[in-house]
Formats: C-alpha cells, sequence, structure tokens
C-alpha cells in the first residue's frame, strides 16, 4: 500500500469517530514499535517527523526507513508527516523528498521560537497549502502556541487558541488540520498536578468543533507522562522528577468534538527509555546492542498499541484503500473547497 495522505485518513477517522495516533521517530527501533502496533491492532497510524529528527537521522535514511515500513505492512494506511515545518522551504523540501503530509507552524517565526503574528502566519500557511495541494499532499496549520520546547522547536509560551479567529484562519488558508492551543506543552514536564480546566482549556475545542464542525482538529502535546514509566526509570538509575501529562480520557473527550489528529511523542520516549535502562542493568556482560533495543523496540511498540486502541483507531485499517497523490492533487483542483 502507498503512503496515505493526512486527509484522507482524518476523513476517515471523523466519518468513524476516532482519532489517529501521529507518533513521532528517530530510528529504525522507534518505527518497527510503531507500525508492528498498528498491525497488532489493525488501526491507520501517522509517523511524523521533526527538523530534529531529520538532522539525526539524515533524511534519506529516514525516508526510506518509512519506505520501508509500508512495504513490510501494506495492510496499513501509514502518513509521512512533517512536525513543526519552521519555514516554506522546510515543508517543501519534506515534500520533495516524499511526505504525505507537512506541518506550517507559522504561529512562530522562522527561527521556531518568537511567536509571529497572525498575518505572517496566514501569509506562510497559504503558500505551503498552495505548493502542497498541486501534488496531493496534505497540510497542517497551527493557531495559538504550545508551551514547553521540544527538539530546539517552541517558545515555551502558552497562546490559546481564539475560536473566532480560527474560522477565518482556516477560510483564509486551506489547510487540512488545524493544530489548536489549550494548553498543553510538549516534553514530559507538561503540568506540575493533575491538570484541571483551569490549565487544560478543553471547552476551546468544543467551541471550535461547533463553529467549524468539519474542521479536523490536532491536539499537540498529547502524552499522558505515565507514573510507571517514570517510576521505572528512577529505580533503574534515572533522575525524573515528578510530572503530569494529558489524561487519556481528556483526549477522548476532544475526540468526541472533531479532535482527529493526536500527537504522542513523549510516552514512546518514556518507554524505551525504561527498557533500555533496565535492560543494561540486568544484563551488566552484554555487549550486542541488539540485547538493549528488542525490548526497547517492544515498549514503543506496547504504548503505540494502547494508544491507538485508547483513540479508538483499533480494526479501522481496513476500512478504505488509500489513494494516490495524483488522484489527491485532483480532488484538490476540481474541488477548492476541499482542503478548508
Amino acid at each position: 500500500m502507498p503512503l496515505a495522505t493526512l486527509r484522507q485518513v482524518l476523513d476517515e477517522a471523523a466519518k468513524g469517530g476516532y482519532g489517529v495516533g501521529a507518533f513521532n521517530v528517530n530510528n529504525m527501533e522507534q518505527l518497527q514499535g510503531i507500525v508492528t502496533a498498528a498491525q497488532e491492532v489493525n488501526a491507520p497510524v501517522i509517523v511524523q517527523a521533526s527538523r530534529g529528527a531529520i538532522n539525526y537521522a539524515g533524511p534519506m535514511y529516514l525516508r526510506n526507513l518509512i519506505l520501508a515500513a509500508a512495504e513490510s505492512a501494506p495492510e496499513i494506511p501509514i502518513v509521512l508527516h512533517l512536525d513543526h515545518g519552521d519555514t516554506p522551504d522546510t515543508c517543501k523540501m519534506a515534500i520533495d523528498l516524499g511526505f504525505t503530509s507537512v506541518m506550517m507552524d507559522g504561529s512562530l517565526l522562522a527561527d521556531g521560537k518568537t511567536p509571529s503574528d497572525y498575518e505572517y502566519n496566514v501569509r506562510v500557511t497559504r503558500e505551503v497549502v498552495d505548493a502542497a495541494h498541486v501534488k496531493g499532499v496534505s497540510v497542517e496549520g497551527e493557531l495559538g502556541t504550545l508551551g514547553g520546547i521540544e527538539d530546539g522547536h517552541g517558545s515555551g509560551e502558552v497562546h490559546l487558541t481564539d475560536p473566532d479567529q480560527a474560522g477565518d484562519f482556516v477560510a483564509q488558508t486551506g489547510v487540512d488540520a488545524l493544530a489548536v492551543a489549550i494548553g498543553t506543552s510538549h516534553g514530559a514536564y507538561k503540568f506540575t498536578e493533575k491538570p484541571t480546566g483551569d490549565v487544560l482549556a478543553m471547552h476551546l475545542i468544543e467551541e471550535i468543533h461547533q463553529k467549524l464542525p468539519t474542521t479536523h482538529m490536532v491536539m499537540h502535546g498529547s502524552s499522558s507522562v505515565p507514573a510507571e514509566l517514570v517510576d521505572r526509570i528512577n529505580a533503574a538509575g534515572g533522575q525524573l522528577a515528578e510530572a503530569f501529562g494529558v489524561p487519556v480520557e481528556e483526549i477522548q473527550q476532544g475526540i468526541r468534538h472533531g479532535v482527529r489528529k493526536v500527537n504522542v511523542d513523549t510516552d514512546g520516549r518514556l518507554a524505551i527509555t525504561a527498557a533500555l535502562r533496565e535492560s543494561i542493568a540486568a544484563n551488566p556482560s552484554e555487549f550486542d546492542p541488539r540485547a538493549f533495543f528488542k525490548p526497547a523496540r517492544e515498549a514503543m511498540k506496547q504504548v503505540v498499541a494502547e494508544r491507538l486502541t485508547q483513540f479508538g483507531a483499533a480494526g479501522h485499517a481496513g476500512d478504505y484503500t488509500v489513494i494516490s497523490l495524483d488522484e489527491m492533487a485532483a480532488r484538490y483542483k476540481s474541488d477548492g473547497s476541499l482542503g478548508a
């Protein structure tokens, strides 16, 4: 099965009333864990790479790893998505590499740290939409900013999405998906206590969904930071502070109100780190890296399978046939409203 576009996968998720997990990948073991989990629960999946991941693995290595995954799991719709593209040129590079979806994060300036103004965000996002749709590639935009910093990207500040502005943004840019800022953050240290309505503004998702019922929303920074994983890491020599993530039940509430893409990165990192630390500590005479990476890969698989099931995507991989980028481009051309 060819790589799927984000737009087709999220359209199908909207029909089925579920969300699709988007998991960041940096190396082979992470990718194998993600894809085997999707196979195990029979779910579509979004594999996303940040600019940091591309710099770490190399663009050709990363692209061909994911193409190999698609060949190995032909029954699973797999989206290859650029996470937090910082400029139109970065997004266009990803399109040329074969990504089927890109995020233009115009909520920040090109340095990836300074919040932009609304006009800048609209302009650069529209530029990417125009370049992507002609090739059948989907586009995610962001309105508002998240807290925290991930792979050097982020202002560390939270600016919540304005529901009234969201409608204008979608209309002007034609994005296929809208990332909304509701108080979540990148990284493991999202909240110092279990989040309440005072810090996690789930009501904004409901308001935006009421105004834009056909727009696919995206929740970034949606790892749940399980205490059990933090405890395992610390028991094996780690020094992580207590932290709280986004409760799964809050994500499920978002899915009931139009959230279709859910970004999860930290949970996978925690699971891999716990497994690596435990296996290294338990086998002090072992020097074969495979002995350590096998349990790490399995830990990644377990987290992804659990999240795909919790988001409702399990069992939906076979609901549709992936269409080609050429066909998607033709649909964008024939229906100018498709991207909006």
